[in-house]
C-alpha cells in the first residue's frame, strides 16, 4: 500500500521539529497548527529546501532522504510541485509562457499532466495571452498551481495557498482544489490554519504544537476527538460525507443520507445526482440538543442521537458534548446551564437539531 513516511529531527534556537509520521500515499493530508507549529519547516524540510540533522523521508516507493545512510537527493532532483502564499509568476511572461517553463523541466516521456488538463482542471484556458500584472489574485495562484502540476509531481506541497486571498477569492479558488483532490492521483500535503479549509479538502489530517504531533488521523475521526485543542475552540465541527438520495428543486434542498446510517441530513445546496457522494461540514456551535425529536419546526434536520461524553469548551459557560449519531460523530457546544437542565449523561438518547441552512457544504 503507498504510503508517505516522515521522520524529521531539525532545530533552531528556541524550536525543535521532531515527527515521526506514516501518511496515505494519495488524497489529501492537511497539516494543521497555529502558527509557530512547525508546519511550513515539515514541508521545506520534504522537498530538501532545508536539510533536516536527521531525517529520513520516502514518498511511497521513492527514498528522498535517510541520514542515517547519508543520501540526500538534492531539490531539484525531487518530484515535486510546492505551491506558496504567493503564485510568484515570471511577470515578463504571458500565462502561456509561465506554464510552458514547468512543462519544459520534464521530458516529454515522463510528462503525466499536459497543458489542456492542466488549464481545464484550473479554470485557465481563457487567460493563456495574458499577462499575470492582468490576473486577479486567486487567478494568479491558479495558474501557479498548473504550473506546478506540469512538473508531474509526485508529490503536492501547498503551504497556505489561500492565506493572501481575500474571502472572495478563497470561494473562487477553493472549487479548483477540491477538483484537484477529486480527479488527481498525486498525494498533497496541504499547510493550513483554516479548520474550514481543512474540513473542506482534507481526508487526513495531522495536528501540530511546537514541533510535536498531537494527533495524526482520517479527518471525520480527528475533528471529534474531544481531548484535542480542535474540539474546544469556537469553529469546532465535525465533517460528514453522505450520499445525495434525493433533491427538492422548488426548495433547493439535498437529502443526504448518512453513512451506515437509515438517518438523512437536509442541507441547502445546488442539484445534485441522486448517488453522487457530497461532503459537509456540522459546526459544533449550530447544533442544539432536545429530548424531543423537534417536529412541526423551521429546523429541518432532527437526528438521533447518544450522548458518548464531555469536555469544557474555551468559554467557562460552554461545554462540548460528543454524539453518535447511529455511526456518526457528531459534537455540540451548548451552555452548562442547557446540559444541567437536559440532565445530559454518557449514554442517554436524545435530538441533535441542525438548521439546514448551518451545514457547510
Amino acid at each position: 500500500m503507498s504510503s508517505i513516511n516522515l521522520r524529521l529531527q531539525h532545530g533552531y534556537p528556541g524550536f525543535a521539529l521532531d515527527l515521526d509520521l506514516q501518511l496515505p500515499g494519495k488524497g489529501v493530508t492537511a497539516l494543521y497548527g497555529h502558527s509557530g507549529s512547525g508546519k511550513t519547516t515539515c514541508l521545506r524540510c520534504i522537498a530538501g529546501l532545508e536539510r533536516a540533522s536527521k531525517a529520513y523521508v520516502q514518498i511511497n516507493d521513492e527514498v528522498w532522504q535517510d541520514s542515517h545512510n547519508d543520501l540526500f537527493v538534492p531539490v531539484h532532483k525531487r518530484a515535486l510541485g510546492y505551491i506558496f502564499q504567493e503564485a510568484s509568476l515570471f511577470p515578463h511572461l504571458s500565462v502561456r509562457a509561465n506554464l510552458e517553463f514547468g512543462l519544459r523541466r520534464i521530458a516529454l516521456k515522463e510528462r503525466r499532466v499536459d497543458m489542456a488538463h492542466a488549464t481545464q482542471l484550473l479554470g485557465i484556458s481563457h487567460l493563456l495571452e495574458r499577462a499575470p500584472k492582468n490576473l486577479s489574485g486567486g487567478e494568479r495562484q491558479r495558474v501557479g498551481i498548473a504550473r506546478a502540476l506540469l512538473t508531474s509531481p509526485r508529490l503536492l506541497l501547498m503551504d497556505e495557498p489561500l492565506a493572501a486571498l481575500d474571502s472572495q477569492r478563497k470561494r473562487e479558488i477553493m472549487p479548483y482544489l477540491e477538483r484537484l483532490h477529486a480527479e488527481l492521483d498525486i498525494p498533497v500535503l496541504y499547510v493550513s490554519h483554516s479548520q474550514d479549509e481543512v474540513a473542506r479538502l482534507a481526508d487526513h489530517i495531522v495536528l501540530l504544537s511546537e514541533g510535536k504531533v498531537l494527533a495524526s488521523g482520517p479527518i471525520g475521526e480527528t475533528l471529534a476527538r474531544l481531548d484535542l485543542p480542535l474540539a474546544r475552540g469556537d469553529d469546532a465541527g465535525v465533517v460528514v460525507e453522505g450520499q445525495v438520495t434525493d433533491y427538492n428543486l422548488h426548495y433547493q434542498l439535498l437529502t443526504l443520507q448518512l453513512p451506515g446510517s437509515s438517518q438523512h441530513l437536509r442541507v441547502a445546496h445546488a442539484s445534485m445526482a441522486v448517488g453522487q457522494t457530497l461532503r459537509v461540514k456540522v459546526q459544533a456551535r449550530d447544533i442544539s440538543l432536545s429530548l424531543s425529536s423537534g417536529e412541526h419546526s423551521s429546523i429541518l434536520n432532527s437526528l438521533h442521537v447518544t450522548v458518548v461524553g464531555e469536555t469544557a469548551a474555551d468559554n467557562q459557560a460552554h461545554v462540548l458534548v460528543r454524539l453518535d449519531a447511529g455511526g456518526t460523530a457528531l459534537l455540540a457546544r451548548i451552555t452548562r446551564y442547557s446540559r444541567d437542565q437536559l440532565g445530559l449523561y454518557v449514554g442517554q438518547s436524545l435530538w441533535a437539531q441542525i438548521k439546514s441552512v448551518a451545514v457547510l457544504a
